[in-house]
């Protein structure tokens, strides 16, 4: 039998054997878990911005992911998984804002992470693709999301069901631009100016804009069921407030294939009446319709919302097509209406169909215009806007420009 070189060593040498023993393993179990989260997929930063109708979400990383994506519902979400990562996300960042309702991320197992994005109601992945920073090594995912009709969620669903339930980017071809579908009843969305805390504009005995708004829409939705033809539904049916970006989402949520947005403006000059239509655009027809734009454009502001400005490159050639055919949709249709409204009520004598940066109007998939009724500030233009037969009538107008509108789209299949 060997004796035991240990007996020799101090009782004290003895004990700290498997001390050490231990701390060294301690040390090297350290390192690894330090070189291991150095190979770890670095998520680095995230930022979004946008608003009710639509949002742009983008995730930094320190080297390309490989990443899948898919939906699912109650509540509507945006799953994106990828190789197990760090994330270095600033929480203030992750806060609610537009249609995302909450941000959640985090590891599922080992080598698989997941970021989940929740929202508000259904929604269109119009892009999510990864992107080489210019700036840097990193790179970037940008989502570009849309809020949408629950048919269309649905569909992309059942879509992604067929593929396995993930897909890794989206084509190009099918990022923007869903064809109206005309296998339905031409759908209309009538919006009611103002509502709630914003009272818009106030007429020389004291009628409010919001009122009258809504007294129309009413009527005009009545009018329009009456024909039978189309499937009619408002922004809201009471005095209450919504945001311009919500109005815009309720449009693209019914899948409208056209919106109309109702208001009665008042100004300094008094002498100024008559209907005016305005459609989109990037620059003013002329001063009045620039000055018109911000006013309305005020309206979130007057209820106390911050106004977050975007400023995103356009996502591709087909994206910029596709809302240049919307403002020519737009444009045919005010014409139309211009025409229609000149037999009827009085319109504005110069340049009746206007232009400018309306913020309610910027749905890049539905034609839409704003129809100026006229101005309360005038005592003749705010006698007739409070008359039931000259509402009658103007309804009677729009309903025949709306039928000259969509028998048009709908013989063309969109």
């Amino acid at each position: 039998m060997q004796p035991n070189p240990c007996r020799s060593c101090p009782a004290d040498a003895r004990r700290r054997g498997p001390a050490l023993l231990l701390g060294i393993l301690a040390v090297l179990v350290l390192w690894a878990a330090q070189a291991g989260a150095q190979e770890l997929l670095q998520a680095r930063g995230y930022k979004m911005a946008g608003d009710a109708a639509r949002m742009r979400v983008v995730i930094q990383f320190d080297r390309d992911p490989d990443f899948r994506w898919f939906l699912m519902r109650d509540p509507h979400r945006l799953v994106v998984d990828m190789p197990e990562a760090g994330f270095a996300f600033a929480e203030d960042e992750l806060a609610p804002r537009g249609m995302v309702t909450a941000v959640n991320y985090g590891n599922l197992e080992r080598g698989r992470s997941r970021i989940i994005l929740s929202f508000d109601g259904p929604f269109e992945v119009e892009r999510l693709d990864v992107l080489a920073n210019q700036d840097d090594d990193g790179f970037r995912l940008v989502a570009d999301i849309a809020a949408s009709s629950q048919a269309v969620f649905e569909k992309a669903m059942a879509e992604q069901v067929e593929t396995t339930a993930s897909t890794r980017t989206t084509p190009k071809s099918d990022r923007l631009g869903k064809a109206a579908a005309h296998d339905r009843r031409f759908r209309i969305v009538v919006d009611a100016g103002h509502g709630g805390i914003d009272t818009g504009a106030e007429g020389v005995s004291g009628m409010l804009e919001k009122t009258i708004t809504l007294a129309f829409a009413l009527e005009l939705k009545k009018k329009l069921d009456g024909i039978g033809l189309y499937d009619v539904f408002l922004t809201r049916d009471r005095d209450q407030f919504l945001r311009l970006d919500e109005r815009v989402r309720i449009a693209r949520r019914h899948e409208a294939d056209l919106f109309i947005s109702i208001h009665a403006d008042a100004i300094r000059l008094k002498t100024v009446r008559g209907a005016t239509v305005y459609t989109v655009s990037d620059k003013a027809s002329d001063a009045e319709a620039a000055a018109k734009a911000i006013r309305e454009n005020l309206a979130d502001e007057i209820a106390g919302i911050e106004i977050e400005e975007e400023h995103q490159e356009v996502a591709d050639i087909l994206a910029d097509l596709i809302r240049r055919e919307t403002q020519s949709f737009s444009i045919r249709f005010a014409r139309s209406l211009v025409g229609e409204l000149s037999g009827v009520i009085r319109m504005i004598p110069t340049n009746p169909h206007r232009f400018a940066g309306f913020r309610v109007l910027r749905a890049p998939d539905v034609p839409s215009v704003l129809l100026e009724l006229g101005y309360l500030s005038n005592p003749q233009d705010e006698a007739h806007l409070r008359d039931p037969e000259w509402r009658a009538q103007a309804a009677e107008g729009i309903a025949a420009a709306i039928g000259v509108f969509a028998t048009a789209r709908q013989g063309a299949g969109g």
